[in-house]
């Protein structure tokens, strides 16, 4: 059941999670943001938004990675330490339980920036003339 108003003190500490999700926040933490011990917070949390703290961090942190997967051309590895975790292979667990795929299939599904850059037409129509007059072959073999 989701309370209607949470506390003060439980949003504050859930505004940590939002804008600091990259650092290594513990539970302990949080709960000195709120002002409560741990085990009252994680109850009180999960109350009030649905999920615990842990579970409302990796969510974000998840969300995180697939932005950086769909819109830069970080390796998984890079995006993994990006969002604050500390092991690929837990990232790709729980990637795959929360997105149905691997980050790397998650990547193929939506390439990243490079491929999906704009390149000027004049640079398009130059690169097919010189293709055209056969001045570009040799890029063409590799």
């Amino acid at each position: 059941m989701i309370a209607d108003h949470p506390d003060r003190n439980l949003l504050r500490a859930k505004d940590l999670i939002d804008a600091r999700y990259a650092d290594p926040l513990d539970t302990a933490a949080l709960a000195a943001r709120a002002c409560c011990s741990e085990a009252h917070f994680i109850r009180t949390f999960k109350r009030a938004f649905g999920e615990t703290p842990h579970q409302y961090l990796l969510t974000r942190r998840l969300e995180r990675a697939a932005a950086l997967l769909r819109g830069t051309d970080y390796n998984v590895a890079e995006v993994c330490f990006n969002v604050g975790l500390a092991s690929v292979g837990s990232f790709t667990s729980s990637f795959r339980r929360v997105y149905g795929m691997t980050p790397t299939a998650y990547r193929a599904a939506f390439p990243p920036a490079a491929r999906m850059a704009h390149v000027p037409t004049c640079v398009v129509m130059a690169h097919a003339k010189r293709r055209r007059n056969g001045e570009d072959t040799a890029a063409d073999a590799t």
